[in-house]
């Protein structure tokens, strides 16, 4: 009984934090830079207001020409 209560807790937080990671990582914004100047060029927000001046922490960096 005491094996059965240890192993459901371990996956329910288990299943929490990658429930979490999973929504950091889809709330990140889309940070585009030139190719060329290697500038910030657009800021695609999902649920937070970030800009090119402005840029958050954490970001997914895209590669544009």
């Amino acid at each position: 009984m005491k094996n059965t209560l240890i192993i459901t807790a371990a996956f329910v937080a288990g299943f929490t934090l990658v429930i979490y990671l999973l929504n950091s990582a889809l709330n990140m914004p889309d940070v585009y830079f030139s190719y060329s100047t290697k500038e910030c060029t657009k800021v695609v927000n999902y649920g937070t207001m970030y800009t090119c001046e402005n840029l958050p922490e954490k970001y997914n960096h895209i590669w544009v020409k």
